[in-house]
């Protein structure tokens, strides 16, 4: 049997309508906003609300007589005159057992619901296609057996597609909490996709961008608790929600290529060799031949009014002048440091200044990197060449932390290129058998960096974003994006997302 814990109210003044009412409770009984609670109505049926406000009122007339009744204000006096005191409830009506929603009526009960009441009158009862969203308290502060605690599902097919696609995550600054709740997710929709492998339905890949520190370059180690008690305690958690209590599962890290005068990231040097030894970490580099028609990302962040960089970009991945008979980075910059002399030969509508500024932004990227080299043996790949064998359930982590931000946004404009012509069917991949996975799950971190509201419309990685945002649904690629301030982001972008955290 449920806990009455209070009745309805309907005054003059606050009246119960179809969408909320009012009931007393108990002064001492704990509630919090957001709790369930259930009401009987009329023709036998149970109505379901959410509790909106909380508040307690007394007989005294006004805060005056209140100080007057304590002795004018002495904190340690005794009121003579007992005042009577009640906490009401502002609840807000979220459904009927029977779809009856005339207002509630003065005097019916109130009670706690229990869990399948409670799940019910959310909706999550009979969900379709389930993936493992979370979990939430209710009646915390009541009775132990008043206590509930309900795994929450939603719709897979509204969260990767096909119905709806894309999720958007924004927060303040600390704790991890984003990132944190991006990893949950991702790692129940692994689950999920682990164990319907016979489901062709289930046909999910991941990519990852690290962004910051370390944070995703050991997403398959298990995780390492202060003590044993909070372990025990988040364990037992992932028991009740039927979770894996394992890490993610077919993990690839890459790593900016680093040699002894520069190491471009923050993983410890021995870690890396270490994962290098277990086949589950390599090396990134980008080569002239294949990767000079991408350069076009480094300037995304660039205004270019005069599309003067345009008009260079495309020279050179036109094969004009001696673009075309070039074999690596070096050749690449001295033949960009010859356009830049005065009375230089080339294309007539581009002017040396627009060489050398064009000059000034690739050669602050790639002179003496290593990340610009061909690639030489098996630790070192293409983001490109890794990207167009993905397979389903692998998670392919892409370290861009260290980079700076035109770095970055080369990157990450790259795998996403190469992704978006791998599920267009545009990349020859020497296994004819290679089928690519039905969906790609894109996570990143601090999207305001490529995609805000201020990037010129001109950037090829927001065009590339804008693209996933709005027609990646269809192919199968789904970005999952995390920042501080969703109104920095492009409105194009947040509003094609159908779930926001």
């Amino acid at each position: 049997m449920s806990k009455v814990i209070g009745k309805v109210i309907a005054t003059e003044k606050n009246p119960s309508t179809i969408d909320e009412f009012y009931f007393w409770t108990n002064p001492k009984l704990i509630l919090n906003p957001f709790d369930v609670v259930k009401v009987d109505h009329i023709n036998k049926s149970v109505s379901y609300a959410v509790i909106e406000e909380i508040s307690h009122i007394t007989d005294t007339a006004n805060f005056l007589t209140n100080y007057i009744s304590n002795d004018f204000g002495d904190v340690e006096a005794t009121e003579n005159t007992h005042r009577i005191g009640m906490n009401y409830v502002k609840a807000k009506v979220i459904g009927n057992t029977q779809n009856i929603y005339i207002p509630l009526l003065n005097n019916e009960k109130v009670y706690f619901a229990n869990a399948s009441e409670v799940s019910h009158a959310l909706g999550l009862s009979n969900m379709k296609n389930p993936v493992l969203c979370g979990y939430l308290e209710m009646y915390n502060g009541s009775d132990e057996e008043d206590r509930i605690k309900l795994p929450v599902n939603m719709d897979s097919r509204f969260l990767i597609g096909p119905e709806g696609a894309h999720l958007n995550i924004s927060g303040i600054s600390g704790l991890a909490a984003k990132t944190s709740y991006a990893m949950f997710l991702l790692k129940s929709i692994q689950d999920k996709c682990l164990k319907a492998q016979q489901n062709n339905d289930e046909d999910v890949a991941f990519v990852l961008f690290n962004v910051k520190g370390k944070d995703l370059l050991a997403v398959d180690e298990p995780n390492e608790f202060d003590n044993e008690a909070d372990k025990e305690e988040t364990f037992a958690l992932y028991d009740e929600l039927g979770m894996s209590k394992e890490p993610f599962k077919n993990v690839t890290y890459y790593y900016p290529y680093s040699d002894r005068n520069s190491w471009n990231t923050y993983m410890d040097k021995n870690v890396l060799e270490d994962q290098q030894n277990l086949k589950k970490a390599g090396f990134y580099k980008y080569e002239y031949e294949y990767d000079k028609d991408n350069l076009d990302l480094m300037f995304a962040s660039l205004d270019d009014p005069t599309q003067s960089m345009d008009s260079i970009l495309n020279y050179i991945i036109s094969n004009q002048g001696d673009f075309g008979n070039l074999t690596d980075w070096e050749e690449f910059l001295d033949e960009v440091q010859k356009k830049c002399k005065a009375g230089g030969q080339g294309d007539k509508e581009i002017t040396v200044g627009s060489w050398r500024k064009f000059n000034r932004i690739v050669r602050k990227s790639i002179y003496k990197n290593g990340i610009f080299g061909n690639v030489h043996n098996d630790n070192e790949t293409r983001i490109a060449d890794a990207l167009k064998k993905i397979k389903k359930n692998e998670v392919h982590v892409i370290d861009i932390a260290k980079l700076n931000e035109d770095m970055q946004g080369f990157v990450f404009g790259d795998a996403v290129r190469t992704i978006y012509d791998l599920q267009l069917g545009q990349l020859n991949n020497e296994d004819e058998d290679y089928t690519p996975p039905s969906k790609i799950v894109i996570f990143i971190d601090e999207l305001n960096k490529y995609a805000s509201s201020d990037s010129p419309k001109t950037s090829p990685v927001l065009r590339q974003v804008l693209d996933i945002a709005e027609r990646g649904r269809s192919l199968g690629i789904i970005l999952f994006s995390a920042e501080q301030f969703k109104s920095a982001i492009h409105s194009r972008v947040t509003g094609n997302c159908s779930t926001h955290a």
